[in-house]
């Protein structure tokens, strides 16, 4: 006895067979049902998802024995003689092959004629889109006024090469690609019919080779039938459908994810030698990793996911303690290098390249982690509570951060010694405990290396500000003014002499020090042993950098650039080879 393949033997009979296009399949059923039969429909949709077995069932619920009904008998002459392909009145017609004005002249010719048996004469037309143009408009008068017994049922996957007026005479039905649960569930049934054992995960990774056809995966499962016998082992599945790559998808996810640069090198390696497609393992690759940022944003929610519950539960396992973040920066890597990737000749170092940079990526922080953070920050500050045992990130030893908001002055009510008015060049402050009181005239206690967390402070709230005073030296703070020196010939020195500069640099430092300050500008000689080691540094080179520096924006363009633009500004010039 002949072998008949899954996919014709289970082909749906009847409406109630048909998988994933409910709305197809309710359109039509009403339609018998309330007798309101168009002359020409069109089905259109990727290929296997049920076009011309729709059209089948629909030219025998009309043409059964029984009566017009959504549900044929299936015993009828003209139902056994449809589903076997052999009716007289049930032409299905290759539009590839028959795409010629002659051929469709022929057809206007045949149906004027009566139905030999049936209550219908039904042209079914597959891949319509291959007419040519002289053959649709051939077709045009007769599809637009057809003889009452003749019906048009057009099959095809390119609508859009159908023509405007040929669409405009028909009812379009647009099938949809199967969703993967119900590929499954379809082929869980026909293998517990044929005596087949298959693993879920198994089913899901054959629907999945289907790509939402379920003609696809039928021939799929059939194969591998074939291969593996009656009792399938996922390790079979995996073989056949060449799925060693999931395998190394968790691996290098998993090892960039720990930041370890070197695993992903070797995983790499033992997939290129494993014989895989680089450039296909990358577009994997990119697919995995959306499936791990959609794991971290929609949690148990599996609607967005076509996979199998074991991976589900490795995506879940692997994203636990990852960021929704980093998750993101590592898949906006992966995108950004998808055509350099596609280009490269090389496609391995390439993407070698690609994943030692998703490795050592800095992790992200959470946003309300972040808030959280400055929340209790502020809270300290506001109270005065700052530990001095926990150092600022970037600074070195145990100096407490000095708050940036107001500062309470030093008081006490006891006898103590009180803390330097002034603090010169390489001086320092002494830090006292002092119970809560006022005390008239006293100052803030500022460290000496305040001038750093005071340029940061500076930089945060104006970056050009920022890059003019970033070169200064701190002098000394007394009584409320603040001295920042510069060495002669300073490229922004005239610049920030300016009133409106001082009074704006006077605002943020009043707004770090908690009290009225002013900013007095000076002029500084190196001493000996800066000019010692200015010497040895290459002074010489610095010098020549400033009249770079200068002559660049004297530069006409740049000047016009200025004119043009309006409210732009310079916020630092930077010679070429010059990195600070």
């Amino acid at each position: 006895m002949e072998y008949i393949v899954l996919a014709r033997k289970w082909r749906p009979r009847g409406f109630e067979d048909v998988v994933g296009q409910d709305h197809v399949v309710r359109t039509l059923k009403n339609a018998i049902l309330q007798e309101r039969i168009a002359h020409a429909f069109v089905f259109s949709g990727p290929r296997g998802v049920g076009k011309t077995s729709v059209a089948r069932i629909l030219a025998k619920a009309l043409n059964c024995e029984k009566g017009a009904s959504p549900t044929p008998c299936h015993e009828c002459a003209n139902c056994r003689e449809i589903t076997a392909g052999t009716s007289m009145d049930v032409h299905e017609i290759d539009g590839a092959s028959n795409r010629g004005i002659d051929e469709i002249r022929e057809l206007r010719e045949n149906v004027r004629f009566s139905p030999a048996s049936s209550r219908y004469k039904i042209y079914i037309i597959d891949e319509v889109h291959m007419l040519t143009r002289e053959a649709f408009n051939a077709l045009l008068k007769t599809l637009e006024e057809p003889p009452p017994h003749v019906i048009f049922i057009f099959a095809t996957t390119e609508t859009h090469k159908i023509p405007a007026t040929i669409l405009s005479r028909c009812q379009c039905f647009d099938f949809r690609r199967i969703p993967l649960k119900q590929i499954r569930d379809s082929l869980g049934r026909i293998a517990a019919a044929e005596g087949v054992t298959v693993s879920e995960a198994g089913l899901t990774w054959i629907a999945g080779a289907g790509d939402g056809s379920l003609r696809d995966a039928q021939s799929v499962l059939d194969q591998i039938i074939s291969y593996a016998g009656f009792v399938v082992g996922d390790e079979q599945i995996e073989e056949v459908l060449g799925l060693g790559d999931r395998r190394f998808l968790f691996l290098l996810s998993g090892a960039v994810l720990e930041r370890d640069a070197g695993r992903c090198l070797q995983i790499i390696g033992d997939a290129y030698y494993a014989g895989l497609d680089m450039k296909h393992f990358y577009q994997a690759l990119l697919g995995h990793f959306r499936n791990l940022l959609l794991t971290k944003i929609s949690g148990q929610d599996r609607a967005l996911f076509e996979l199998s519950d074991d991976d589900m539960a490795r995506l879940e396992e692997q994203t636990r303690n990852v960021a929704r973040e980093t998750l993101l920066r590592l898949l906006d890597i992966l995108m950004a290098e998808e055509e350099t990737v596609r280009r490269s000749s090389d496609s391995r170092l390439t993407i070698e390249t690609v994943l030692v940079r998703m490795a050592y990526l800095e992790p992200a922080l959470p946003i309300g982690e972040i808030l959280v953070r400055m929340e209790g920050l502020e809270k300290r500050l506001a109270s005065g509570t700052v530990s001095a045992a926990a150092p600022a990130p970037g600074r070195k030893g145990g100096a407490p951060l000095v708050p940036r908001s107001p500062v309470m002055p030093v008081t006490g009510k006891t006898e103590a010694t009180s803390a330097p008015e002034k603090i010169e060049n390489g001086g320092s402050a002494r830090h006292e405990i002092r119970e809560p009181g006022p005390r008239p005239g006293s100052l803030p206690v500022i460290p000496a290396d305040i001038w750093s967390d005071y340029k940061e402070f500076i930089k945060k709230q104006s970056q050009p500000l920022w890059s003019k005073i970033e070169a200064g030296k701190f002098l000394g703070y007394e009584k409320g003014c603040l001295r920042v020196g510069f060495p002669p010939g300073y490229i922004f020195l005239d610049e920030l002499n300016q009133k409106t500069l001082r009074n704006r640099l006077a605002e943020l430092s009043t707004a770090f020090f908690g009290e009225d300050v002013t900013v007095k500008i000076e002029t500084v000689e190196a001493g000996p042993e800066e000019q010692a080691r200015g010497a040895q540094n290459g002074s010489q080179k610095n010098n020549r950098i400033n009249d770079i520096k200068r002559e660049a924006l004297s530069h006409p363009l740049l000047q016009k650039v200025l004119d043009v633009f309006e409210g732009a500004e310079v916020r630092d010039v930077i010679p070429r080879g010059n990195h600070r």
